[in-house]
């Protein structure tokens, strides 16, 4: 476990090295920058902010001061809001985002571990066909649709939760809800069919010949194993979750992340759109080390192998 954690940081490193030249280069190759929309102001203007953030430096020299900064973990200064830099923004804004990925993969995981599971112990059967098919209607509606009719009927038409905001409790709701369906029905499948396959092996009949209760059986023994495919799942689940929450954010108008990256996108914003990439690159790589020490963990046939 010692030699698979120390690989992987050294590789991280060279990837969010490549990250970086990547995401630099295209946003500064992309039309217009970050002060083309002030049509009003001077030239001269113009240049001293230019000036100000290095801007009239040529593209390289642009890029080896970014790499300078990065390696003393200095994010850089937003270029559209001013006085606040992109440390300060991603600090203040992540814990948002994480909160509503964390709300969205408990639904996840709830919903599409408990259909799984009934799928399972009752295979080409009602218990099957009908859980199975409600998660995935989940990957039927994108957030996009899904947001604006829970807002139109739970918060609009019947009044239970608020449209929009990240004020209240019952707020998380509606956003968990429409973020964490589409990842519901990926993780009932996998449940669905690790089961299936653990519950034909040999220490499963052993168990159940032992005369142990069938909840001891699913729950203590075969879902242990059942449950791998999901946990190799949740790494790639909970970074797309936290990042794909961009929609959803817009959608109830939640204070989170992706909305200072969306707007950076559409401000030019360089450095807080290089920032937001970096920063969910780092989280991404970590989630998927963290799900390879779990599967370590929860299998002796992988770890001794």
């Amino acid at each position: 476990m010692l030699v698979l954690i120390t690989r992987r940081l050294l590789e991280v490193i060279p990837v969010l090295l490549l990250i970086a030249t990547i995401t630099f280069f295209m946003v500064r190759l992309a039309p217009g920058g970050p002060f083309s929309e002030e049509r009003n102001a001077p030239p001269e203007v113009l240049e001293n902010l230019n000036a100000h953030y290095g801007l009239d430096q040529p593209l390289f020299r642009q890029y080896l001061n970014y790499l300078g900064n990065l390696a003393r973990g200095d994010l850089g200064p937003s270029f559209r809001l001013q006085g606040r830099s992109v440390n300060e923004l991603i600090r203040g804004a992540f814990p948002v985002s994480l909160e509503l990925g964390a709300y969205a993969m408990l639904v996840a995981l709830i919903f599409g571990m408990a259909a799984g599971i009934t799928a399972s112990l009752r295979p080409n059967t009602r218990l099957d066909y009908v859980p199975m098919s409600f998660a995935m209607a989940g990957i039927c509606f994108p957030t996009f649709v899904l947001g604006p009719i829970l807002v139109l009927v739970f918060g609009l038409w019947l009044g239970w939760v608020n449209a929009s905001g990240w004020s209240e409790p019952s707020d998380r709701v509606l956003p968990a809800l429409t973020l964490g369906a589409f990842y519901t029905a990926y993780i009932a499948r996998l449940t669905r069919g690790g089961m299936l396959e653990t519950l034909s092996l040999d220490f499963v009949r052993t168990a159940r010949a032992k005369g142990l209760p069938e909840k001891v059986v699913v729950l203590k023994h075969a879902l242990r194993v059942g449950v791998l495919p999901v946990v190799s799942y949740l790494g790639p689940a909970m970074a797309g979750l936290i990042s794909g929450s961009f929609v959803v954010e817009t959608v109830f108008n939640i204070p989170g992340l992706g909305q200072f990256f969306v707007q950076g996108a559409f401000n030019r914003d360089y450095t807080l759109v290089l920032g937001t990439v970096l920063f969910y690159a780092t989280l991404i790589i970590f989630l998927n080390l963290a799900v390879d020490v779990v599967q370590l963990l929860l299998n002796p046939k992988i770890r001794h192998g």
